[in-house]
């Protein structure tokens, strides 16, 4: 049986219910507190509300079919981890003139661990992500996402896209904000497995992109491959700062195209992370 916390929209507001699947037949349950509630709790507890979730939910909480999930953020800030695969630092270093400061970062015991969206700006699975106007050089970055409690502990696993511009980000690295925080930058989806039903991974993740219908850019990894651990970087990002609602973290990517490509509005991108789920967005240019 799989576990996925989904968020649904409904009449009065969103609703979150525990998305059970066994044997093809799919149930939703109702979660009787938010997202937010549920990370300020100690993990224990908070496996105890998601597998005590039992009453069914109905069209009213927004499980009728055809309903697309909002993002599986209510409260929570999306942070991210870079230089964390040897190919995000290559990929880093091809497109920048001060390539040696990659191989520091990828060294050093400190991260580099950076703010990505606030929870109103995470695209959700569907909808469009997008490249800047004034960016030439862009690419999506397929990575899994620690949910993370208020406590510093992993609650669960998500699947994101950690939008990129490579050609703001070579000129001056001091650019990354620019590159890497602007509309439709962060997607996450479609929902929320819970820690306890992994474990520990390691964790296959996949990504495809496709245009007018062909496949321009795919490959795989897995996070075995990373130079980092999951607990070393949720403990970097929670050691000075606060998360009382919880906090996303996603942690870098091991999939970057060649200096070759660029993503095209009208791309489809798909990230695929084993066991936690499926992310499909198409690509829009955004800005003026």
């Amino acid at each position: 049986m799989t576990t996925l916390l989904v968020q649904l929209p409904a009449a009065d507001g969103p609703r979150w219910v525990v998305r059970r699947t066994q044997d093809g037949a799919t149930v939703d349950s109702s979660l009787p507190v938010t997202l937010a509630e549920l990370l300020a709790l100690p993990l224990a507890e908070a496996r105890s509300v998601v597998e005590g979730a039992t009453h069914p939910a109905g069209p009213g909480d927004g499980t009728a079919e055809g309903v697309r999930p909002l993002a599986p953020v209510d409260r929570q800030e999306v942070w991210a981890a870079g230089v964390t695969y040897r190919r995000s630092r290559d990929g880093r270093a091809e497109e920048s003139a001060h390539a040696s400061m990659y191989d520091l970062v990828y060294e050093a015991d400190r991260p580099e661990v950076f703010f990505k969206s606030t929870p109103e700006r995470v695209v959700p699975d569907g909808e469009p992500v997008g490249i800047r106007v004034d960016s030439g050089w862009d690419v999506p970055e397929p990575e899994v996402g620690l949910v993370v409690n208020s406590g510093g502990e992993l609650f669960g696993y998500v699947a994101g896209n950690d939008m990129s511009s490579r050609s703001i980000e070579g000129e001056n690295p001091l650019y990354l904000p620019q590159a890497k925080v602007y509309t439709r930058s962060c997607a996450l989806g479609p929902g929320i497995v819970p820690a306890w039903e992994l474990g520990d991974g390691p964790l296959g993740v996949s990504v495809r992109i496709d245009r007018a219908g062909e496949t321009v850019f795919e490959g795989t990894t897995a996070t075995d491959q990373m130079k980092r651990t999951f607990p070393d970087l949720m403990d970097w990002l929670t050691r000075a700062l606060d998360f009382p609602a919880g906090v996303v973290l996603l942690t870098g990517t091991g999939l970057v195209p060649d200096s070759s490509f660029t993503l095209a509005e009208g791309d489809v991108v798909t990230v695929d992370v084993a066991g936690v789920g499926t992310l499909t967005n198409p690509v829009v240019v955004v800005g003026r």
